[in-house]
């Protein structure tokens, strides 16, 4: 990186932001600078996404999707793992979670893409796998690690949400309640934009229940994702007349479909 300057430059990296003092500077990458401070600077013509699947149990559930993303990113600086970073004066890590989780939903099935200066040849995904896991606190475990083409985005189009009830609250009214949903033509729900905002709007969530199943003590619920949306899950608890009181364990988000497109 090469400063060219009229006068006084204070270059100061905060948090790999650059504070530049009164004057006029002009920056030029150097293939010969990979760092600057904390923040890698990688300079490649190949990138590669990778596609890491994962699960997450206990009370690792009760983290928000930001502070899912923190987790990732601090596990990726202790395995010495240095994804891509974007462009401009506040780079940010390249990594991203496509499917929001609720706080307090478990998942079997989730998905983290993480961009990587690298090519699909030189890398290896058990290797990869073994140094991230080992800095992923208790909760969080990887199933999988794959390839993927270099901006290849992964949207979800439908998942599978399986609730446990506890075993005095299966009975024939639970089923009879199930029967009818499955058979109303529309389910019409107040949803607020927010948890603490006063504005709402009336929602159709019928459109997005592909299927419930009572399985034992479990209800398997099949939701439809679309660009309009999808059903949340304490709504699925409002259409069932359930609430956490009555469930014998945490939430499980199953299984997600997932559509790519690059």
């Amino acid at each position: 990186m090469c400063i060219a300057s009229t006068s006084f430059v204070e270059l100061t990296t905060i948090r790999g932001l650059y504070r530049l003092g009164p004057c006029f500077v002009t920056f030029l990458q150097n293939e010969d600078l990979k760092k600057s401070g904390d923040i890698h600077i990688a300079i490649s013509d190949e990138t590669i996404e990778a596609v890491i699947k994962f699960k997450v149990r206990g009370n690792l559930r009760f983290l928000s999707h930001a502070e899912m993303l923190k987790v990732f990113q601090r596990a990726c600086v202790r395995a010495g793992i240095k994804p891509a970073y974007s462009k401009g004066f506040n780079p940010r890590p390249k990594l991203f979670l496509p499917l929001p989780r609720s706080v307090g939903l478990e998942t079997e099935d989730d998905l983290l893409c993480l961009r990587l200066e690298t090519s699909a040849s030189s890398f290896d995904s058990e290797q990869f796998k073994a140094k991230l896991s080992s800095q992923l606190p208790e909760g969080c475990e990887l199933l999988t690690v794959s390839v993927a083409k270099a901006k290849t985005s992964f949207r979800a189009n439908a998942v599978t949400h399986v609730l446990t009830i506890g075993r005095e609250h299966i009975n024939e009214k639970l089923k009879n309640k199930i029967e009818r949903l499955l058979a109303s033509e529309s389910l019409n729900l107040e949803r607020r934009r927010s948890p603490n905002s006063s504005n709402s709007k009336n929602v159709d969530v019928r459109p997005f229940l592909k299927s419930i199943e009572l399985n034992g003590r479990n209800i398997v619920v099949e939701c439809k994702i679309s660009p309009a949306g999808s059903i949340r899950v304490d709504e699925i608890l409002k259409l069932l007349e359930l609430d956490y009181g009555m469930l014998a364990a945490p939430i499980r988000r199953t299984r997600a479909q997932w559509q790519l497109s690059s």
